[in-house]
């Protein structure tokens, strides 16, 4: 392949996507979490009125989502490290379980915030563990795997505002749409049990994957270098002598872009309904149900990434879809109907789509071949975004009204393209790290 590192972070080789089953079943924790995001942030507003208090403490149970959310991310690398994934992929689900049981119970903010954060610190210990196992375990064609894991789950989480809006209609509000989400944790839970804490799902440093997809089956005999060696994202060898400890500058203007992608997304999802109703006039449900637009872009943009990923560069990718969901967010905001509002969210999802993933791809390539440490630092960035970003814009809502507050959005999308280009001109004068 052709060297293309004047793009951005690229691949030195084709890669191959294999659809086994330990990578479907690794694609279920995508599955679960994004019918849990997708039901549970829509119904915020929904939420307010329930419970009777305003869009700024309704905005706080992001706020309580984050701290579960850092909590999981300054764990999640010593559980993997010392207890394996697999085991990470275990207690996850069993946390999700507790929290939404919890959540979809309660009637009065004391209760419903905790369990916001308990159901965050399963949910992103989830994360933490299936996605340096799915990148691991397919190594080459790790970012494009990441990419049709969150496509996946995002596909399936735009039925979830459906039933939420559908969930309003009946009269029955919005608890057994997110209610949903203990079942399927009990599904992937239940399938992750049936594999051993071998390859991929092994731990880190410990023949825990060589990158190749075997359906989790590899001996404990691979040296821990390869699988830095063979993530799929970072193909160059490693450095010789022992890795510092701290990251590069690269790899933390990746991640201050991804705070801003996870706020724009959270921010969104939390009060797009609103200000759809705010400004077109639509109904409650369907505003709740509209929605649905922008995750249905978000997993067309997912899959279509998905294969991009395999032949194009990262963050070219990347400054496209902050283009494309700056399109979105300008036909959204300044939309007069509903049809014109949905029209808006389809198209800002088709830029929103690409940015986790292929964020998520680039802080471990920079990581220097440490994609839990990157994870688990990732895991604290979402936590950080889905704390500011939803309090700050419903606060903002509650002052000047939602219309404005939604400027929010084109400013973050402006910041994160700053810094992945800023990234790329700095990890080529970073030894480490591959221009991939």
């Amino acid at each position: 392949m052709p060297d293309r590192g004047a793009a951005g972070l690229e691949r030195a080789a084709p890669a191959r996507l294999v659809r086994d089953r330990l990578t479907l079943t690794l694609y279920g924790y995508s599955v679960m979490w994004g019918w849990y995001l997708y039901s549970f942030t829509p119904a915020i507003p929904l939420i307010a009125a329930d419970l009777g208090i305003s869009r700024a403490e309704a905005g706080l149970h992001g706020t309580f989502m984050a701290v579960g959310t850092v909590l999981a991310g300054t764990v999640s690398a010593r559980l993997a490290h010392r207890l394996g994934r697999r085991a990470v992929l275990l207690i996850g689900p069993g946390i999700v379980i507790v929290g939404v049981a919890l959540l979809t119970t309660g009637h009065t903010l004391a209760q419903t915030l905790p369990a916001a954060a308990i159901t965050a610190l399963g949910g992103s210990l989830c994360i933490s563990g299936f996605q340096p196992a799915l990148s691991v375990h397919q190594g080459p064609a790790g970012a494009s795997a990441l990419t049709e894991a969150n496509g996946t789950g995002a596909l399936v989480g735009l039925l979830a505002p459906l039933a939420l809006g559908l969930s309003v209609a009946l009269g029955v509000g919005w608890r057994p749409s997110v209610a949903l989400t203990a079942v399927l944790a009990i599904v992937v839970g239940g399938a992750m049990y049936r594999f051993t804490a071998t390859g991929a799902l092994g731990r880190p440093g410990h023949g825990a994957g060589d990158g190749q997809p075997d359906d989790a089956s590899q001996s404990d005999d691979q040296p821990a270098a390869d699988e830095a060696a063979q993530q799929g994202i970072v193909v160059a060898h490693l450095p010789a002598e022992p890795r510092r400890r701290g990251f590069s500058p690269a790899f933390w203007l990746f991640w201050v872009a991804l705070v801003c992608v996870i706020g724009v997304e959270n921010a969104t999802t939390f009060w797009a309904s609103d200000l759809l109703r705010d400004q077109t006039g639509a109904s409650a449900g369907l505003a709740s149900g509209a929605v649905s637009g922008l995750i249905a872009g978000m997993a067309a943009s997912r899959f279509a990434v998905g294969r991009l990923a395999l032949r194009f560069s990262t963050v070219s990718l990347l400054l496209a879809s902050f283009a494309v969901a700056g399109a979105g967010w300008l036909l959204f905001w300044t939309a007069t109907s509903p049809a014109v509002g949905l029209a808006g969210l389809i198209l800002a999802g088709l830029g929103y789509g690409a940015h986790y993933p292929l964020m998520i791809a680039s802080t471990m390539a920079a990581s220097e071949g440490r994609p839990d440490m990157a994870q688990s630092r990732s895991t604290v960035a979402a936590g950080a975004a889905i704390a500011a970003a939803p309090l700050l814009l419903g606060a903002l809502a509650d002052q000047v009204g939602p219309h404005l507050a939604f400027t929010l959005v084109p400013v973050l999308l402006a910041v994160a393209a700053g810094g992945v280009a800023l990234a790329r001109r700095s990890a080529r004068r970073t030894p480490g790290i591959a221009l991939l």
